[in-house]
């Protein structure tokens, strides 16, 4: 009886102090290693950036489980000494698990330059709306890079059911004025764009026309439908420019002057 007591207790000692045998569950939020990601990149880009001509922007959105594939990509940007910062237009994650979210997080933070994610539609099942927010932060946002303002929308009103603003007007509204000393045109990133399953397209007309007032809007940028497409949505020249799933190993590779005119490349990795 005494030696079995023994056991049971130095068993629940081991249990108690080993992290290693402690199993989290997939949902929990127990965020490990760097949180508020984006605001610490951004800080990077502005800095890295300022009173720059030109600016230089690779983009990718759906890497989901392809986390080989963002490794390559992460080497072949690495590779590189042209761009000055990468955009992940969301979806960084399957099913919304916390650990999804670090994964991404960690393979991204091996680039030598910085880069800001947006959340993507599959980012927001189960807990992966809160774990997307202790990772990276907010889910609109905005900065500015040389002297164009990136504004960063969270657009995947569906998984919201009408809960929240989605998409937020009263953000973009405050986009046309908040630091317009420093910024004289502007991009639109988002995940899904006007017409996708999960936007709501009760307002794709309002949404597009409130992003025609953020000054000189050159473009729009998305993700979420898995195929590279650059579509005049509306009829007007604003052109939504949609990245491929990570699978297909491409990226876009956008030239920004600030003279409001831009390029951008179809690259392979």
């Amino acid at each position: 009886m005494h030696i079995q007591r023994i056991t049971t207790t130095l068993l629940a000692a081991a249990v108690l102090t080993s992290c290693d045998l402690i199993d989290y569950h997939p949902y929990d939020v127990h965020i490990t290693g760097d949180t508020d990601v984006n605001a610490k990149n951004i800080a990077r880009i502005e800095a890295g950036c300022l009173n720059k001509q030109q600016v230089r922007v690779a983009v990718i959105g759906d890497s989901h489980r392809w986390y080989d594939e963002l490794k390559l990509f992460v080497k072949a940007i690495n590779r590189r000494d042209d761009i000055d910062f990468v955009i992940h237009d969301g979806d960084l994650s399957e099913y919304g698990y916390t650990q999804e979210f670090l994964w991404t997080r960690d393979c991204l933070n091996g680039l030598k330059i910085p880069y800001v994610a947006l959340i993507g539609n599959h980012d927001c099942l189960g807990t992966g709306r809160d774990a997307y927010r202790a990772v990276f932060g907010d889910t609109d946002f905005s900065f500015i890079a040389g002297r164009i303002k990136f504004v960063c929308l969270n657009t995947n009103a569906l998984e919201y059911d009408y809960s929240d603003p989605i998409p937020d007007f009263k953000f973009i509204e405050s986009q046309f004025t908040d630091r317009a000393d420093e910024f004289d045109s502007s991009v639109g990133v988002m995940h899904a764009r006007p017409g996708d399953d999960v936007f709501n397209n009760n307002v794709e007309i309002v949404f597009h026309r409130y992003m025609t007032q953020l000054p000189q809007l050159m473009c729009c940028i998305n993700g979420h439908g898995h195929s590279l497409k650059h579509d005049d949505l509306m009829g007007d020249g604003i052109i939504y420019h949609q990245t491929a799933s990570l699978d297909d190993r491409l990226y876009l590779l956008f030239t920004f002057n600030d003279d409001g005119t831009y390029s951008y490349e179809e690259v392979a990795f």
